[in-house]
């Protein structure tokens, strides 16, 4: 992956709420709901609940996914990396358009109610809007996210408000709405048949769900906040849906619900009647126009990441994965709202937006299949922050619910979806049939006996390392990569500053006496913790990205001596071990937690025992890590190690959350990297979760080798 492809972390639980929801409302709520309710009368209702129900296994799938591969491209990725770079080019080439198509009549669709205030020419709108988006874009995703957290933020508000009246009004009796609850009657005008099609309409209203995957890679904590967003953003929309929609029934006769394009408008002008200067009908204006922006700007945000992703892995040319001056990948979003442009003035309104979304539910059917796959697959990379319930009939479910819907969406529908499909696989095979990658399916045959694709589980590895396991292992990997001073005699206090200061102004490239000052100034606040024979002097940096620590082993105790003692503070307690630590300014949160982690574990009865008995760097970083998070193993030949000897690092099949730490070797300590080769006798430390290490430690007791290394 080029090294100027990254894309940073600055989306938050919020921004991913805001993306799903924004996605979700705009034709599905603002212009379906007449055309749905014609086709089954007051049942739309229902159709709009069950339809929120049937995507949960679709969400639920998408959340297991996203936490375990939160990459750029999404969908794209995710099957690329579990059914092959085929499906990978047709799922990816195939949502991108989705998307774009869908973004772009939702812009589109903004003239419907700016039509009721203002005469504006649509088309040319639609394509200033997506100009002006692109542009947003460019600049930035969080720029980009702050305005979609307005537009949803209004969108929502007023949504509630709305719900809120017409139920009051409807049903509360404090209108004249309310004699028309008899709209209700009959519910299922078409019969079961009737109502089937309409919830493989309304649908799609829920799929823009899902489309925060696309951005997974930009979303901090992804393993909390995708799914966490996800859940709340579909309880927003299920609940407003069924709500909204059941007031417009119950407000609106059936013959002009049918034919109205408005039906948010018309319904709240009924119910509105007591606002002054027609606010309310004003403020659904605004809601819409809301939801058709925050539409089409999640849509871009969302889309760009797909030509940005396959580019990457080289099925796109490698200009789409260029990021440019602002840290976004400013081709793609170009070229995508180029697109949009072209469908916004050449292609007709009708029918596009509903083509578009029988593809989509194939891309469910075959996301809810790729869980299967990589779970089947027993890759022990594959580590998702959260598990899709009820595995596998949920995926099951998911897999069987598009099909159907599909099926009830005409020949029309099948005919684009297959059109759609071979486009993409005459892509692949023009241009992209030589990469060498397979995917999580290959892994699967290997327990049939056949194929598999070891750079996969390297690569999932290499995105555990990116997402990080958790505090505990980021300070395991603290200490392990720690340096060691071993005194055996007494020496001054502020000569084992100077020292440690030395050492530390090289590896920041900042000057001895910066950091001398820093240590030295901030020693009577740090020497408050000085317990149990530790101390934890500390310093905070400006333009440092990661925290250093060095360890100082003093076999016969240093007293700490300060010029300005601290009044009933007890300076005179031996110290037998200094953790010297320098974090980043900036991240203030992950400083503090270090500095508990070493002051519980400085605090445990045992600490102190483990620490002067350290003969080696090794055995003093293994005795400052909890036993449950390490594991050292001697690697000798007619053990159970025997086969680790002579494999790579990066070979090697570890548990998901574990990593090789250290490798003492002739007396050297080392911090191996992917690269690194293990020999006989070599004594490597693992550091990682409880669970890993106890499963390593399980298999090596036991002697049992398979599925340790491959």
């Amino acid at each position: 992956m080029p090294s100027d492809s990254s894309l940073q972390k600055t989306l938050t639980l919020y921004d991913v709420y805001a993306i799903s929801t924004g996605a979700m409302f705009s034709s599905g709520f603002f212009l379906l709901p007449g055309i749905a309710a014609a086709e089954t009368g007051p049942s739309v209702i229902l159709a709009y609940l069950v339809a929120g129900l049937l995507i949960l296994p679709s969400m639920y799938s998408m959340a297991e996914l996203s936490t375990a591969m939160p990459k750029a491209g999404g969908t794209y990725y995710f099957l690329d990396r579990s059914l092959g770079p085929l499906a990978g080019t047709v799922g990816g080439l195939g949502t991108w358009l989705a998307l774009v198509f869908k973004s772009a009549f939702a812009l589109i669709g903004m003239g419907a109610y700016l039509a009721i205030y203002a005469d504006v020419p649509i088309k040319p709108l639609a394509a200033a809007l997506a100009v002006a988006f692109g542009v947003l874009n460019v600049v930035g995703a969080k720029e980009s996210s702050w305005l979609q957290r307005i537009l949803v933020t209004v969108l929502v508000a007023v949504l509630a408000f709305y719900a809120a009246q017409g139920v009051m009004s409807v049903w509360g009796g404090t209108s004249a709405a309310g004699g028309a609850v008899g709209e209700f009657s009959p519910f299922f005008t078409e019969g079961a048949r009737g109502f089937l099609a309409t919830i493989g309409i309304v649908f799609v209203s829920y799929a823009g769900l899902t489309k925060v995957a696309s951005v997974a890679e930009e979303v901090q904590n992804p393993d909390r906040n995708i799914p966490l967003g996800m859940g709340l953003s579909l309880l927003t929309a299920t609940a407003l849906y069924v709500i909204g929609v059941a007031i417009m029934v119950a407000v609106l006769p059936a013959a002009d619900l049918h034919a109205d394009l408005t039906p948010v408008y018309t319904s709240g002008e009924v119910f509105f009647d007591w606002l002054p200067y027609s606010i309310g009908p004003i403020l659904i204006v605004v809601a819409a126009v809301a939801a058709f922006a925050s539409t089409g700007n999640a849509g871009i945000m969302s889309a760009s990441r797909y030509p940005l992703a396959m580019a990457r892995d080289k099925l796109l040319p490698d200009g789409f994965a260029k990021i440019g001056r602002f840290k976004t990948p400013t081709r793609s979003i170009v070229v995508t709202t180029a697109l949009m442009l072209v469908i916004i003035f050449v292609l007709s309104e009708e029918g596009v937006a509903k083509l578009a979304s029988a593809f989509q539910l194939l891309i469910f059917a075959l996301l809810n299949f790729a869980v299967i796959v990589m779970r089947e697959s027993e890759i022990p990379s594959y580590a998702p922050g959260y598990r899709s319930p009820l595995y596998p009939w949920m995926q099951v479910a998911g897999i069987a619910i598009p099909f159907f819907l599909i099926s009830e969406m005409g020949t029309l529908a099948i005919v684009f979806t297959g059109v759609v499909i071979l486009f993409g696989i005459g892509w692949y095979f023009y241009y992209a049939r030589t990469v060498p990658r397979e995917g999580a399916i290959f892994h699967l045959f290997a327990r049939l006996g056949k194929q598999r694709d070891d750079g996969l589980d390297r690569e999932l590895q290499t995105i555990l390392e990116e997402k990080g396991v958790g505090h505990d292992t980021a300070f395991d990997r603290l200490v392990a990569r720690s340096e060691v001073i071993h005194l055996d005699d007494p020496v001054p206090y502020e000569q084992v500053v100077e020292d440690v200061s030395g050492r530390l102004a090289d590896e920041f490239g900042i000057s001895t006496e910066t950091l001398k000052h820093g240590f030295l100034e901030g020693a009577p606040y740090s020497a408050v913790s000085v317990t149990h024979g530790a101390a934890l002097p500390y310093c905070r940096l400006d333009g440092i990205e990661d925290p250093k620590m060095v360890m100082v082993h003093c076999q016969s105790g240093i007293c700490v001596d300060l010029k300005d003692d601290i009044e009933d503070l007890d300076l005179s307690e031996p110290v037998y071990a200094f953790f010297f630590l320098v974090s980043p300014k900036d991240d203030e949160g992950e400083h503090l937690r270090t500095l508990a982690t070493l002051a519980n574990r400085v605090d445990e009865e045992q600490f102190l025992v483990e620490w002067r008995a350290a003969t080696n760097e090794q055995e003093a970083k293994e005795s400052l890590l909890h036993h449950e998070r390490y594991l050292t193993l001697h690697l000798l030949t007619g053990t159970s190690t025997e086969e680790i000897i002579g494999r790579r690092v990066e070979d090697l099949n570890l548990p998901a959350g574990v990593l090789v730490a250290l490798i003492r070797r002739d007396e050297h300590i080392t911090v191996p990297n992917r690269e690194s080769t293990l020999q006989e006798g070599d004594r490597v430390t693992i550091i990682g979760n409880p669970a890993g290490i106890d499963r390593l430690y399980e298999l090596y007791r036991s002697g049992e080798r398979e599925g340790v290394v491959q």
